[in-house]
């Protein structure tokens, strides 16, 4: 198969690069790394894995990163109810929530940013 002129390859390079020219044209070529340092280790490898979306053929369409957290009915329970107290949560009834639910402080702000955006549609749905 020929490669057009905005081939994915050009594009990925492109982005990398930072760079406007159009294809065919010559770049000055990165600097290389320094022979004192070893070119692949295995921490290298492992950051390209999760810097190249899809480097694996069955994440197609996931994201590179941490796993969804699958909320058990009562950590939702107890969450809801906390939201409906309050939509904005405050740092102390996070370190609460967190210690109670056995989880992060984060995964309990990122809970509660993602309800907002819930029920942000919800009301605007019902309009």
């Amino acid at each position: 198969m020929e490669k057009g002129p905005f081939s994915v390859e050009w594009l990925a390079q492109s982005s990398r690069s930072g760079g406007r020219g159009m294809p065919g044209e010559s770049r000055p070529a990165p600097p290389q790394t320094p022979p004192s340092v070893p070119a692949d280790t295995a921490r290298d490898r492992e950051a390209a894995e999760r810097r190249s979306p899809g480097h694996d053929a069955g994440s197609v369409g996931t994201a590179p990163g941490r796993a969804r957290t699958k909320f058990s009915a009562a950590q939702l329970q107890e969450l809801e109810r906390s939201f409906r107290e309050q939509r904005y949560i405050r740092a102390g009834e996070k370190r609460r929530l967190a210690a109670v639910l056995n989880l992060s402080q984060s995964q309990i702000k990122t809970w509660f940013q993602n309800r907002r955006m819930k029920f942000k549609r919800q009301t605007q749905d019902a309009r």
